[in-house]
């Protein structure tokens, strides 16, 4: 249930899109088009963007600027976008979709794909669109979301990540509470989670699910409409919370097979 859950931190990679330190590279293979006129750059052909650690690569690339203000400054960028074969990374981290619009005045950008990707060396997370309201600093993922890690997985309508400030580097962000959403469903090879909403915490590793919550293992199962497990120690608990009754619990029983209770009898 724990790599599920951290996959979520990935999100964190569309904080690079808010980084103000240097100005963005952009190069092509094919052309790169300065229409005057429309106010817009493209570059056609695998387009590559850089900023500092960050690259962003794609068939094309379009950038839409604001011309010289009444003062006589700069103009700058208010939009960007990226279509076919959207890749985005950083030194740890890459980001897959169909498209990519960032819309720089919102503070918005959304990755598009069927699904959109985001992967590290040990997760992935996968959705129809992943999107990240950067001056808030929350990252959603909607639509057929789901989330692997080995062999387990996490399926979800919606996941919502919210990020603070690093304690020890003020210039990180990191993650500080997600919330899952519908039809949870968490499948790991030993058992398998059903509930209507789920709060992870990493600072303190541990998860709350509420509402309709179901653990199955080998056939047995827990009914209940709260329920909470330490990642640290690995003791969950259910409880029935406002909503629901008792806690239910249905377990299998064993059956003896010939050969035990054979020997049960010889050793009476």
């Amino acid at each position: 249930m724990r790599k599920q859950l951290f996959a979520i931190t990935l999100l964190l990679f569309f904080g690079a899109l808010s980084a103000q330190a240097n100005d963005i590279t952009l190069t092509a293979e094919e052309k790169v088009e300065w229409h005057s006129n429309s106010q817009k750059i493209v570059a056609v052909g695998n387009a590559v963007a850089t900023k500092d650690n960050m690259k962003i690569q794609a068939d094309k690339l379009i950038g839409h600027y604001l011309g010289k203000g009444k003062n006589g400054e700069k103009g700058r960028i208010k939009r960007v976008e990226a279509l076919g074969n959207v890749k985005m990374s950083s030194d740890t981290t890459n980001a897959f979709g169909d498209s990519l619009d960032y819309d720089v005045n919102k503070d918005i950008a959304v990755l598009i794909g069927k699904p959109a990707k985001i992967s590290t060396p040990k997760e992935n997370i996968t959705a129809d669109k992943i999107t990240y309201f950067i001056s808030e600093q929350k990252a959603i993922a909607s639509e057929n979301v789901i989330a692997t890690s080995n062999e387990n997985k996490l399926n979800a309508e919606t996941m919502v990540a919210y990020f603070t400030k690093n304690n020890q580097n003020k210039s990180d962000m990191e993650l500080d509470k997600v919330e899952i959403f519908n039809n949870i469903k968490i499948t790991t090879p030993d058992a398998e989670v059903l509930a209507d909403k789920g709060i992870y915490y990493p600072k303190t590793e541990k998860v709350k699910l509420f509402h309709n919550i179901t653990i199955t293992q080998n056939g047995n199962s827990l009914k209940g409409d709260q329920a909470e497990t330490d990642l640290k120690t690995g003791i969950s608990k259910i409880t029935s919370g406002a909503k629901a009754g008792r806690v239910t619990g249905v377990f299998k029983e064993t059956k003896k097979t010939k050969d035990t209770q054979t020997k049960k009898d010889v050793n009476d």
